[in-house]
């Protein structure tokens, strides 16, 4: 007899950033920006990264503030989803 092991589930990267396009259909360009410190000079600089998001139903639009999450490969440059339109 083998006991099958299960993996503990891992954990789901949520991030919260601002729509910069909706031109291409059931896709939106968010933008997220973080504040990091310099590890040597202690300034504190702005890094934006951009992800494309998987958008079903069309419904972030540009401008708005919209929470995501990282999912399986959804084409090749898509790998999240969109949760929730936080801000209008």
């Amino acid at each position: 007899m083998s006991t099958a092991t299960q993996k503990p589930k891992k954990k789901v990267r949520v991030r919260e950033g601002v729509v910069l396009s909706d031109k291409m259909d059931k896709t939106i360009t968010v933008q997220i920006t973080r504040l990091l410190q310099h590890a040597k000079f202690k300034k504190v600089i702005r890094n934006k990264i951009k992800y494309v998001v998987h958008d079903p139903k069309n419904q972030a639009k540009i401008g708005d503030k919209v929470k995501i999450s990282e999912t399986k490969p959804l084409s090749k440059l898509k790998r999240w989803r969109l949760v929730e339109v936080v801000k209008k």
